[in-house]
């Protein structure tokens, strides 16, 4: 069982060997999963963490096919799949659900399934279907089916599972910290998908807002991403734009903006060749000193405290 989060990555490893060497990493974490890739050319890195009954890893890789066999487990358990970064379509029982940054998607962890993936980032949690049906009457009719993320309850439950891994392992401070997380997962979970079917959800343009969201990943480094330049590439109003953002709760601006802070925490972490002012300039701040206050504002500590581990 891993107990502490663990970095596995195919830099080093030699072209040809890579398709391999990841196809063993990932069936050893999600017994009888395999990878196959359009092209020679594959690249990947996964975090992979055990927190209490949450078997989660956070693969980052090139182009890809991923596929599941089926198998039998003692223990009825549910596999998500939530998109960070890029698409990817998810089919499993006849069910076929395309996924946007922040949509994810419940399915059978003993059932066969596949997710035909671009260039991507995404958070997989592996649990026990028990306590998320207990939360939730009728799981079984939600299973394999799309559920959109822009909604407030989807959001929360991105960003806390986005909080999770940048927080790392906290039961050494807190013996009750994995049970608490697992309660939290489940509460979340529920929360977000039973948002996701609000009728004042589904009156909204959802296809016009996932376009918006995966346009605005895209783009995060462009400094001059804001309301109307979003507006004019779908051409529509700003209004538009506006009231799609108001449902999920927010601004345009505030939403780029923590789309941005939270792109440069991930940076900070992983990529200690950077300067702040590089990472800052790449994600589309004019102004380092303007980013560190914000970065501050957001998550309390500033950039190099963060870098740091302070």
């Amino acid at each position: 069982m891993i107990t502490a989060v663990e970095k596995y990555a195919t830099k080093g490893v030699a072209p040809a060997q890579r398709l391999r060497f990841w196809n063993d990493l990932v069936d050893r974490i999600y017994s009888g999963t395999f990878v196959n890739t359009p092209d020679g050319d594959f690249q990947g890195e996964m975090w992979a963490w055990q927190v209490g009954e949450l078997g989660m890893i956070r693969p980052r890789s090139t182009a890809s096919f991923v596929g599941r066999k089926a198998r039998a487990g003692a223990e009825e358990r549910l596999i998500l799949h939530l998109q960070c970064r890029g698409t990817s379509l998810h089919t499993q029982n006849g069910a076929e659900s395309e996924l946007q940054p922040g949509d994810f998607v419940l399915g059978a962890a003993d059932d066969p399934y596949s997710l035909d993936l671009k260039a991507h980032e995404l958070l997989v949690v592996e649990f026990p279907r028990q306590p998320l049906a207990e939360r939730l009457p009728g799981l079984d009719d939600l299973l394999s089916r799309r559920v959109c993320g822009s909604s407030p309850g989807g959001r929360v439950f991105h960003d806390f599972l986005l909080s999770l891994w940048r927080q790392g392992d906290q039961s050494a401070h807190d013996p009750e910290w994995e049970d608490g997380v697992n309660s939290v997962f489940y509460d979340l979970a529920a929360l977000a998908i039973r948002g996701a079917g609000n009728p004042q959800e589904r009156t909204i343009d959802q296809a016009l807002r996932n376009r918006v969201l995966a346009m605005i990943e895209a783009r995060l480094c462009d400094p001059l991403l804001k309301t109307t330049t979003i507006a004019e590439a779908f051409n529509t109003s700003v209004r538009t734009v506006q009231n799609l953002f108001a449902a999920m709760g927010t601004t345009p601006s505030a939403y780029i903006l923590e789309r941005r802070l939270l792109r440069a925490s991930d940076r900070l972490h992983g990529y200690h060749d950077e300067s702040i002012t590089e990472i800052a300039f790449e994600l589309g701040f004019n102004d380092s000193a303007y980013f560190s206050r914000c970065f501050r504002q957001h998550f309390g500590v500033s950039p190099r405290d963060w870098r740091s581990g302070h």
